[in-house]
């Protein structure tokens, strides 16, 4: 019977990032355009407000990351899971009925207040997995996003032809649909016995760090997170800037070309995943992929044609087998009734991480790709991610050899 539970909060949790995935996939090939209708600028000046939109989210999900992470640990995963599914739901319609860039921040921040989703599901994941088991488990989150990124953007490129607002409508709608779908069908992963009472003063960002102080295994691993996630922004905030400068992309083809990274991210999180980690063991599984990331960052900024930014997002892709193993680590090296503090920290990192992230890289996308700019290089973004990535592949090197039973 528990073993049916765990296959049906798996699979629960597997669809809930899906379809959030989808609904974040849906918007991103034609927020440009709708920036650019509602500032009257060009795309130059839309990748600088697309910054701004996402340090908005980021800031105001760092802050109450935390909270929500220990509510999950005191009322359970489902009621804050559901909170959150709802939040993404009036986000969407906001946007998709702006009048003016302000109302894109408002939505914003209402997702970034709501965004437990990923958070949640983590601790859910943490709750229902043996030790063996998490990295598989966390891999099933990554597949879950590149699933989402399959058909999210190419339905939003679709779509986007037929104006810039209707994507945001079609996210609204399917956010929905998977908080009815959780509210009558989800089962709860915390235990009574399991829960602890709510913190204040672990539930702030602050709080959250000087918890994690009290396991000092770990700190290097957060370095690593934090580091990766903070290079992940050269792709996740200036893609579509990139491909449409660059190579003239429209929002078709930003969304097809979503699509084939979000296929080769499902193939490798749900199946080379599972051969890969077990086989090569946490450590070296993480170290393998931090050096694809350091290879893929810079390819993809420096590539000439299309068909070489796909073959570089190959390599780019590879590099997801890095983070499901380290998040599998940190969770096996601290205690059970505490993933939700840990997942609710990690998560006010990668918050951190799209604080600065969003504005580092549309602003060096921004800088290099002016009118007077004093060199013309909109490939800038990666080669900063690809520096980010290899200073965390060394931070790793040095960790594990510091600490060879990590392996286990």
């Amino acid at each position: 019977m528990m073993h049916k539970k765990n296959n049906a909060g798996l699979f629960f949790i597997f669809l809930t990032v899906v379809i959030d995935t989808i609904g974040l996939g849906i918007i991103i090939p034609v927020l440009p355009s709708l920036i650019k209708e509602l500032i009257h600028g060009d795309l130059s000046e839309a990748s600088h407000y697309g910054g701004w939109l996402m340090f908005s989210y980021a800031f105001t999900q760092f802050i109450f990351a935390s909270i929500l992470g220990n509510l999950s640990d005191c009322y359970g995963r489902r009621p804050v899971l559901l909170m959150s599914l709802l939040g993404f739901c009036i986000n969407y319609i906001l946007m998709g009925f702006a009048p003016s860039i302000l109302w894109l921040f408002v939505g914003r921040l209402i997702a970034g207040i709501t965004g437990a989703s990923h958070t949640v599901a983590a601790a859910y994941i943490a709750d229902i997995s043996s030790s063996e088991k998490k990295a598989q488990n966390f891999g099933l989150l990554g597949a879950a996003f590149g699933l989402g990124f399959i058909i999210g953007p190419v339905i939003g490129g679709l779509l986007g032809q037929y104006g810039p607002r209707i994507p945001f409508f079609a996210a609204g709608a399917l956010s929905f649909f998977n908080f009815i779908y959780g509210y009558f069908i989800v089962p709860e992963s915390l235990t009574k016995e399991n829960r602890r009472s709510f913190s204040w003063r672990n539930a702030n960002p602050i709080g959250a760090f000087k918890h994690m102080k009290k396991y000092p295994q770990i700190y290097a691993l957060i370095i690593c997170i934090f580091l990766v996630n903070l290079a992940a922004h050269a792709v996740q905030s200036t893609w579509s800037y990139y491909t449409m400068e660059k190579f003239a992309w429209d929002e078709k083809m930003v969304g097809i070309s979503l699509g084939f990274i979000g296929t080769l991210l499902t193939i490798v999180q749900a199946g080379l995943l599972r051969i890969v980690i077990p086989r090569l063991g946490l450590p070296k599984s993480i170290l393998t992929g931090l050096f694809f990331l350091t290879l893929a960052l810079p390819l993809i900024g420096i590539v000439p044609s299309s068909w070489m930014l796909f073959a570089a997002s190959v390599l780019y892709v590879c590099g997801g087998i890095g983070g499901p193993a380290i998040q599998s680590l940190v969770s096996n090296l601290t205690p059970s009734n505490e993933q939700g503090q840990i997942q609710g920290g990690i998560a006010s990192v990668i918050s951190l991480t799209a604080i600065f992230g969003p504005l580092m890289m549309s602003n060096l996308f921004s800088f290099f790709t002016k009118e007077n700019t004093p060199i013309y290089f909109p490939g800038a973004p990666f080669i900063m991610g690809g520096l980010l990535t290899l200073t965390a592949l060394i931070t790793a090197y040095i960790y594990f050899q510091g600490k060879p039973r990590v392996s286990q």
